[in-house]
């Protein structure tokens, strides 16, 4: 069930007006919240929740082991690899065989590896990441082992369960095991992420994709070279505002439930170099990346070499955590080499090459935004294709999308960005002073002018897939 589908937003407020008439008791809302929680997952395959079910006793078991005896590494070692083997099996045991076999094919050895049919559970990379960071916390004494309800509901959480944002057990568990009674602590913030989020995805982002992402990235060689540099443009913005818009989504729902979550965009686009980008996009999986892979790598503390490798091999990590396809892996590696160049051009100049703001910028969209084609596309003959057209195609065939009108509208918004950034906030201030009762009648119309102005069907969220 679609967080953006009627009959979601048919069932939430019911649940919504059940859980806050148990809000002296957090300890019923929180059986309400695991029972949707576990209830969601059964909707889109019982298996599903019968794994992270198995998933969580295991490894709130091994919890227990590592704080009890806190002098043995072997069980925190353990959990560790656990948790990373199921991640690896379900999700990844397609890839790693299939590239083996080739392998093995090329050699001429006679060997057949045998294939598994395995599903991969809805949302096993986020909760995988929650469980090692609660691991890891209960390794370090930030946190006791929580009770297993609590733990339950900590990895199960349905707002955060499909698409993230990444929540750190330190952070999140006290918002579960907290003893005073909740409150929806911004009502007017939450209805204003929740129409944001309808924006950015049902309308703004379904439009491009159906108009020119679509289109374009299904066969590039039949479009101009402009019509293919719109599409590029359009698929980093509609990335962007999927995903930007299913944290808006899920962040007010879980205000209305009395959570917080982190906060996992900060206008990215604006970014001057790589290394600010990946501070302000997808900042919660970031923060993960570096404190759970790059700094036990080693960091920056063993020498310029050894740090320009550990960023590389992290991004490596960063792009396979999004799919199982050498594609991420190449696109990891693009942003990596991206960085190392970055770096090593700080070691040899005194200034920064671009002291511009507004051109460093622009420079580093574009190199994210071709590396975003790379990301899409299925296979790295796809990407080929797709510059291949971009270079080639500016005498044939003729511009199908007045190319030039919407490239110079994406110039004019991409400069006006920094203004619009706080429009979100901007808009949440002025609820505010409106009395409670006319909010309905100023939301209802956006809202049904937004549905109006949207493509049919339900949107997909990019991220759902990862």
């Amino acid at each position: 069930m679609s967080f953006l589908s009627i009959e979601f937003w048919a069932v939430f407020p019911f649940f919504l007006c059940v859980y806050w008439l148990s809000a002296p008791r957090p300890d019923i809302q929180n059986a309400l919240l695991l029972l949707a929680s576990y209830g969601l997952l059964v909707l889109f395959d019982f298996r599903f929740a019968l794994f992270i079910a198995a998933y969580t006793i295991l490894t709130h078991i091994l919890s227990h082991l590592i704080h009890r005896y806190p002098e043995k590494k072997f069980f925190f070692v353990l959990s560790i690899i656990a948790s990373l083997s199921c991640l690896a099996t379900l999700k990844y045991h397609e890839f790693f065989r299939s590239a083996v076999q080739e392998l093995l094919e090329k050699t001429g050895a006679g060997l057949s590896l045998p294939g598994l049919e395995l599903i991969v559970p809805l949302g096993i990379s986020f909760y995988t990441f929650h469980s090692i960071s609660y691991l890891v916390s209960v390794r370090k004494r930030e946190i006791v082992p929580a009770s297993l309800p609590d733990y339950a509901l900590f990895l199960a959480f349905f707002p955060s369960l499909i698409s993230g944002p990444i929540n750190r057990a330190r952070d999140f568990l006290p918002q579960i095991q907290t003893a005073s009674p909740r409150a929806a602590s911004d009502p007017c913030k939450a209805l204003t992420l929740l129409l944001l989020a309808l924006v950015k995805v049902a309308w703004l982002g379904a439009a491009l994709l159906e108009n020119w992402i679509k289109p374009v990235f299904n066969n590039p060689p039949e479009f101009h070279s402009l019509d293919i540099l719109l599409a590029a443009y359009a698929y980093s913005i509609q990335l962007y505002l999927n995903f930007s818009g299913y944290t808006d989504l899920v962040t007010g729902i879980a205000l209305l439930l009395g959570f917080t979550l982190p906060v996992n965009f900060n206008a990215p686009y604006l970014a001057s170099n790589l290394q600010e980008f990946w501070r302000r996009w997808h900042i919660s999986l970031s923060l993960f990346m570096r404190d759970y892979v790059y700094v036990p790598l080693g960091g920056s503390r063993r020498g310029t070499l050894r740090a320009l490798r550990n960023v590389v091999l992290t991004m490596l990590v960063s792009g396979l955590w999004h799919g199982a396809n050498f594609t991420f892996l190449l696109w990891g590696t693009i942003h990596g080499a991206g960085m190392v160049l970055r770096e090593l051009a700080g070691r040899f100049f005194e200034k920064p090459l671009i002291e511009n703001r507004l051109l460093a910028s622009a420079l580093t969209f574009h190199f994210v935004c071709f590396a975003w084609v790379v990301f899409r596309c299925p296979t790295l003959s796809d990407s080929l294709c797709f510059f291949d057209a971009l270079v080639r195609n500016f005498d044939a065939p003729p511009l199908r999308f007045n190319a030039v009108f919407y490239l110079g509208v994406f110039a004019l918004a991409f400069i006006a960005y920094p203004r619009t950034s706080r429009l979100p906030e901007y808009a949440a201030e002025k609820l505010r002073t409106v009395h409670w009762s006319l909010r309905p009648l100023i939301l209802a119309p956006l809202v049904w002018i937004t549905i109006t102005l949207s493509p049919s069907g339900i949107p997909e969220f990019i991220y759902a897939a990862f």
